[in-house]
């Protein structure tokens, strides 16, 4: 199997903060692959080392085949980035930006010509060329900021958190257009905090403390993370109710979700009955209480509350972002 990125044992230290402890994974040609963790548990650290900016401390990283130590610039011709924080310079036009980053890439003549038509009619900026980029909306500066970082044909694009701030419209469209690439055998290495994208890739890197946590398809991830019923609580009030579910004998962690609660049931432990009658009893109206399929949040949560048990960190993780 073609591997288009492959890291080993991968550390970066700061000092005496270790920002990467001994990460390793691989991605595969074509392949959407999702890498997600809290706010600082290491994510950006490991992309800019990848993408040839930053050393690693020890560890082994190779992307499309050559080594981000000792091959940058190599590495540099051969990927895409495109960050979370717009780029793109906003007093030029469209076909301005295109034209600018197609020179630095060293796309010139006729094939910067055709590749600047193929991005046009990619990101669906056809008709466009002349707007000015700062009147652009939001949706419509990702799918140019996309364009340009495709330009050169690269095996490999980094997207760092590529939809954020977007409509949800735009969204969907701009994941339409990774699934495009990828059809096309681009490796397509994407950061999210929004759930219902990482439903989208292929696999998924959970990335919390500078450890990698889990690695597998969305549907393992989900089917293999949560160990334990689990079970939705409509109550009220809801805050009440969270913190006496959390102090119920056979619960093994609680969070909210939207207007419910999430509960995990120990196995052998507490019952939907016993739950039921243990949240009434402490002055709560429970409305509505039912088991439940794991839903990739509900697996964050559970796999990074396990690193904070080991850890001694203690405490539950109410929401995990990319």
């Amino acid at each position: 199997m073609e591997h288009s990125v492959v890291v080993r044992d991968l550390v970066k230290r700061f000092g005496s903060f270790t920002a990467v402890d001994h990460i390793s994974f691989d991605t595969r040609r074509g392949e959407v692959f999702g890498f997600l963790g809290p706010n600082g548990s290491g994510k950006s650290t490991t992309i800019r080392i990848l993408c040839g900016l930053l050393h690693p401390t020890s560890g082994r990283a190779e992307v499309a085949g050559f080594d981000v130590v000792r091959s940058p610039e190599q590495v540099r011709r051969r990927i895409g980035y495109m960050s979370q924080k717009f780029s793109l310079y906003n007093d030029l036009t469209v076909i301005e930006n295109l034209r600018f980053y197609g020179a630095l890439y060293n796309v010139v003549g006729r094939q910067l010509e055709d590749r600047i038509e193929w991005a046009l009619a990619m990101a669906g900026l056809e008709g466009r060329e002349s707007s000015l980029t700062a009147t652009l909306s939001g949706g419509w500066k990702q799918r140019l900021a996309l364009g340009c970082a495709v330009l050169h044909r690269p095996p490999i694009i980094f997207l760092d958190e590529p939809t954020s701030g977007v409509d949800p419209v735009s969204r969907r469209r701009f994941w339409e257009l990774i699934q495009e690439l990828s059809a096309e055998g681009v490796t397509v290495f994407v950061t999210t905090h929004y759930m219902d994208e990482a439903e989208y890739c292929n696999r998924l890197a959970l990335i919390f403390h500078g450890r990698l946590v889990a690695l597998g398809t969305p549907t393992q991830l989900k089917l293999n993370a949560v160990r334990g019923e689990l079970i939705s609580v409509e109550a009220h009030p809801l805050g009440r109710a969270l913190e006496v579910a959390r102090e119920l004998e056979g619960v093994r962690d609680a969070a909210v979700f939207g207007n419910a609660l999430h509960l995990v049931l120990a196995d052998g432990g507490a019952s939907i009955e016993t739950v039921r009658a243990g949240i009434s009893a402490g002055g709560v109206e429970v409305r509505r209480i039912s088991p439940i399929r794991p839903s990739l949040e509900d697996a964050f949560v559970a796999l990074t509350r396990d690193r904070r048990d080991e850890n001694g960190d203690g405490g539950s993780l109410q929401g995990v972002e990319a």
